[in-house]
């Protein structure tokens, strides 16, 4: 038997096919662009999307025998608005995660609606990259659409739709639209009347691993694929990473150096960070999870290179950065080309170099980026251990995590180990393992993680570098709340 898993990323759709052994057999990536209409603004078409998952899928199962696919789980960016009218056609381009659009709408729900109530409700506050706060925007600024709303979708979700022609949605995902009632498992009727919608145009609510239905007709036949097989819920791309590594059940964490970067804690109990600095989310394996997110992580390296210096040789550019100068840079750079989310919550915010002098070289700025990075990812990890919460060590994925630089760098920034996994696909390999339980592959999202997730490596801190990146971070927090107020005048 056959497993298709979907990776529904910001910049590519990334899909595998796997056995029923947790081997991959194949992989294929689509790309498709990323619109950016106003400065801080970040859109994408959706049809974009669906037409990479079908000719992925398409590339993808050319040589085997598709009678054998079983089934199919995808996790995708999260928070994206993706509204449908009353035939289900898409009303406006998706407004994304990254998107920062949203400013006066995150000050009136964190101010005016409160963010104990907001806490109460939701368990978290509102972030500019939220649902919730598009929602308010859409109908303040875009009444004629938001009047046309029949059903309010997520990235991944309308995909399964469009496979299933079911409005489903699991619990993971949703956490992150701010207008679920994550300890409860249920939409927040408050939230939906603050936000104008009602309940009626929201998704159905599943576990991530249950199964949502089977494909159409007209998909089946167009794919090749069994009319009978099936589609789960699936999980936002950092819960299903998070699968895919491993980071199931109580006290396991992830750090995931995508587009975006974030530390993901699992947990059996639900619970709230008191001052809502890290996300409380619930988790594809049924449980919970904290999760802190910045916006800008391996794609700060991407910027650098291809916009700044004109180069897609990320490691050339490294090649000049020796172990001597790791703690010693004299360059800062603030990771925030999007604005921020955690743990400062600023849509002002903004990325720069600090600390430069005449003889500040190409490498010391590109050293700077790669420290800059981890050393605004060591931000929520603080907050995590100010909570009580003992990380000892974690699993590390996404894109950035290829560098065995920047492996070094994070693991002696954060003082603690970083494990790699054999596998290095997260998200598609989580909603891979997903659809094995949904098909009965395995009795749950643990059995699956225990069964399927091995260990490639592990990078180890050093005391010496630790200590030299203990100072550096030190000086490194200070820069943001100086700055602060001149980004807010800047904006």
């Amino acid at each position: 038997m056959y497993f298709i898993g979907i990776d529904l990323g910001t910049s590519a759709t990334k899909l595998l096919l796997m056995d029923e052994k947790g081997v991959i057999l194949n992989s294929k990536t689509r790309e498709y662009p990323l619109l950016f209409p106003q400065p801080g603004w970040a859109e994408q078409n959706p049809a974009d999307w669906w037409k990479a998952v079908m000719f992925g899928i398409l590339q993808l199962t050319e040589n085997v025998d598709k009678s054998q696919i079983c089934g199919i789980g995808c996790g995708g960016q999260m928070h994206g608005l993706v509204a449908l009218d009353e035939n289900d056609a898409v009303i406006r381009p998706a407004i994304l995660w990254n998107d920062g659009r949203t400013g006066e709408e995150v000050d009136y729900l964190n101010n005016v609606v409160g963010k104990d109530k907001l806490s109460a409700l939701t368990a978290n506050i509102a972030f500019a990259g939220f649902t919730a706060p598009k929602l308010l925007w859409m109908k303040k600024h875009e009444p004629e659409n938001f009047a046309r709303i029949r059903k309010i979708m997520l990235p991944k979700d309308y995909i399964n739709y469009r496979l299933t022609g079911v409005h489903a949605c699991d619990y993971s995902d949703a956490s992150g639209m701010l207008l679920l009632d994550v300890e409860h498992k249920c939409w927040s009727k408050q939230m939906l009347e603050i936000c104008g919608v009602t309940e009626a145009q929201m998704p159905r609510l599943f576990e991530s691993y249950d199964v949502i239905g089977t494909l159409q007709d007209v998909v089946a036949g167009a794919l090749g694929l069994p009319r009978g097989c099936k589609v789960v819920a699936g999980a936002g791309d950092n819960a299903a990473a998070a699968v895919g590594t491993g980071v199931v059940g109580e006290g396991g964490c992830n750090l995931s150096l995508g587009t975006s970067g974030t530390l993901f804690i699992s947990s059996r109990k639900f619970s709230v960070d008191p001052n809502n600095a890290l996300h409380a989310f619930a988790h594809a394996d049924g449980g919970y999870h904290l999760m802190a997110c910045m916006l800008s992580a391996a794609s700060c390296n991407k910027w650098f290179c291809e916009e700044i210096l004109h180069t897609d040789d990320y490691a050339a550019e490294q090649a000049d950065i020796k172990r001597e100068k790791l703690g010693r840079n004299h360059v800062f750079f603030l990771p925030y080309l999007m604005g921020e989310r955690s743990p400062i919550n600023d849509v002002n915010a903004r990325g720069c170099f600090v600390g430069m002098t005449m003889d500040t070289t190409r490498a010391d700025l590109t050293q700077a980026v790669l420290e800059g990075v981890a050393f605004a990812i060591r931000d929520s990890l603080e907050i995590a251990r100010s909570l009580g919460i003992k990380i000892e060590r974690s699993k590390l994925c996404g894109g950035g995590a290829k560098s065995p630089l920047w492996r070094t760098i994070f693991t002696n920034v954060l003082g603690i180990p970083l494990d790699m996994v054999k596998t290095e696909q997260g998200p598609g390999y989580g909603g891979a393992m997903l659809a094995m339980v949904g098909c009965g592959e395995f009795a749950s999202v643990q059995a699956a993680s225990d069964a399927l997730v091995e260990l490639a490596s592990s990078t180890e801190p050093d005391a010496e570098l630790t200590a030299r990146y203990e100072e550096r971070y030190q000086q490194f927090r200070k820069i943001y709340p100086t700055l602060k107020s001149f980004f807010q005048e800047v904006k």
